[in-house]
């Protein structure tokens, strides 16, 4: 390891970053260093501007993509090189706002009843029960099921909080149904190395493989049945507040976006064209055969 690597590391480390923001910072950095075949510290922002063509233009990265290069970029010049010309020299690109595809009831019970796996099914499940994050349902552990309060114990989800969530009864039926065909040790769903949980690669390789045999043609990934979990909720008439707490959004505007896919606050409004006066006419005559 690179002395540089290991400040900026140390750096991050100190700032308490997940260990995810770790990994993708530390890769970021890599790549752009690989690009040039130079450590960072002879690099500025001409190099900066160069990669960010590079990967826009090349590339074509996605935004979302693209705002975690600059982010890390941002972060080992700012923090760790202590640059000055850093918020002038690399740019956040603007992301855009788009809607979540959501799932209806029907078809997130038809999508998991296609699920031939009983852990792939039951991790799936859990997802939408509760409204987990992948990340927090693979690290579930047997000791997070409370069934005497009913409640699921997220510990560490992301920007490193605890919360919980309610326990469905129907959810502990099947999580005690897979606990009495696997029997779990650790954690609730163990991965095939020993030790470790399951990989977020293998559930989405399981959700994907589900999606293609149930037919629903909207994209289906884990994070789907999230979307579902907060949109039925809002749907079913629970406070937007309650929903924020359960989801673990540090914003309410990060939740209250689901009011613009929620269909009892879109499609349940009138329109006012409905609402305009109609003058009496008497029909046209009908000359030809009907197809409508």
């Amino acid at each position: 390891m690179s002395p540089l690597r290991r400040r900026m590391l140390e750096d991050m480390k100190i700032r308490n970053l997940s260990d995810n923001t770790q990994l993708s910072y530390l890769q970021q950095v890599s790549s752009f260093a690989k690009y040039f075949k130079r450590s960072p510290e002879d690099l500025g922002p001409a190099e900066i501007r160069a990669y960010q063509v590079y990967v826009t233009e090349e590339r074509r990265l996605a935004p979302g993509s693209l705002s975690i290069i600059a982010a890390a970029l941002r972060f080992l010049y700012k923090v760790t090189l202590k640059r000055d010309w850093v918020e002038e020299a690399i740019p956040l690109p603007k992301t855009p706002f788009k809607l979540p595809v959501i799932l209806s009831r029907e078809e997130v019970a038809h999508f998991l009843d296609s699920i031939a796996s009983l852990k792939h099914r039951t991790i799936l499940m859990t997802c939408y029960a509760a409204g987990l994050r992948i990340s927090e349902a693979t690290r579930l552990k047997i000791t997070d099921i409370d069934s005497q309060r009913m409640m699921v114990r997220v510990e560490q989800g992301k920007n490193q909080k605890d919360r919980y969530v309610m326990l469905s009864p129907l959810l502990l039926e099947a999580l005690r149904a897979y606990w009495h065909t696997t029997r779990p040790k650790d954690w609730l769903f163990p991965g095939d190395g020993p030790g470790q949980p399951i990989t977020r690669g293998a559930v989405a390789d399981a959700c994907d493989k589900a999606r293609r045999v149930c037919g629903i043609q909207k994209p289906i990934t884990p994070h789907s049945l999230r979307h579902g979990f907060a949109t039925h909720l809002l749907e079913a008439g629970t406070d937007v507040r309650k929903i924020q707490l359960l989801m673990g959004h540090r914003s309410l505007a990060t939740t209250a976006r689901y009011l613009k896919v929620a269909t009892t606050t879109v499609c349940a409004t009138t329109s006012p064209f409905d609402l305009l006066p109609r003058p009496e006419r008497s029909p046209p005559p009908n000359t030809s055969p009907s197809y409508f």
